[in-house]
């Protein structure tokens, strides 16, 4: 299957869609002292500052995402959101961020990474839940960057996810025809790498190793899908899938109030490690 996934993918690229090609001309070089941000005057002018992140609740409004018994991915993405957010700003105030949604309200795709690319972004996290349709034991994190997927069940994940652009109005225009339903195009869409994907790859990896060791989390992984919402990004970008909603278990453990700090925190250690990271040139 692996074999012939990759054999697809270069003549596909040779028929890349306009909406693809265009954004391979977007500036993604970070420029010091170029973003509108808050800043000291004593960290403005230094190289290698992460000065603006953009937190993305996936799903929300009349797109609910998937759920369990009681809970709505929507709900629950937007509280992890919320709460990261809430610490990030409380122990950094100079680090500037924006939400892609704030409240329970719809935003197309396409509108998540543009907000991102407005701002100038460092990072983008968007967080999301999980399901499993054959099973109601599978369990634990895993964290997405931009990239070609393995395995079925990581095309699987990035076609749901993917197609919420069905909600949106006049999504056949805004997406040049992609159609988040056809594995052919999910392939295209994951072979367009961006020029950050080794940072990206970086945080994810970060990401991970602290949901096993700071929130006892069982961890699937860093994978790699052809997510819309991460494409529209110029910066390094992950999607956070913090659970299955299908697993009672991690259902009412991602709508406890302990649970959701322990994924808050987890979140937000590693973004201190690679804020760290990259503030030290690493």
């Amino acid at each position: 299957m692996t074999t012939l996934v990759l054999a697809v993918v270069p003549l596909l690229a040779l028929t890349t869609p306009d909406f693809l090609v265009s954004e391979l001309k977007q500036d993604t070089i970070r420029r010091v002292g170029s973003q509108d941000t808050e800043t000291t005057s004593s960290t403005s002018n230094a190289p290698n500052q992460l000065r603006t992140i953009v937190l993305d609740a996936g799903h929300g409004g009349k797109d609910p995402g998937t759920h369990g018994r009681y809970a709505k991915e929507k709900t629950i993405n937007l509280n992890l959101i919320l709460q990261l957010g809430r610490k990030i700003k409380e122990k950094h105030p100079n680090v500037r961020v924006i939400y892609t949604r704030s409240s329970d309200h719809f935003v197309d795709l396409y509108e998540r990474g543009a907000i991102a690319n407005r701002n100038r972004a460092d990072l983008f996290i968007s967080i999301h839940c999980n399901a499993s349709p054959s099973s109601s034991r599978v369990y634990g994190t895993e964290t997405y960057t931009l990239g070609l997927h393995r395995t079925q069940s990581n095309l699987d994940v990035a076609r749901r996810e993917n197609a919420v652009i069905l909600q949106e109005k006049n999504y056949q225009q805004t997406y040049k025809g992609f159609d988040p339903n056809s594995p052919l195009a999910t392939i295209m869409l994951a072979n367009y790498q961006h020029a950050f994907i080794e940072s990206s790859i970086n945080f994810a990896e970060k990401l991970e190793r602290s949901f096993r060791y700071n929130a006892s989390r069982k961890s699937n992984g860093v994978k790699q899908a052809g997510f819309i919402v991460l494409w529209k990004t110029t910066m390094p970008s992950v999607l956070i899938e913090s659970g299955y909603l299908t697993n009672p278990d991690e259902e009412d453990y991602l709508r406890s109030e302990e649970g959701q700090d322990e994924m808050t925190d987890a979140i937000y250690k590693a973004f201190l490690r690679y804020k760290e990271e990259i503030e030290a040139g690493g």
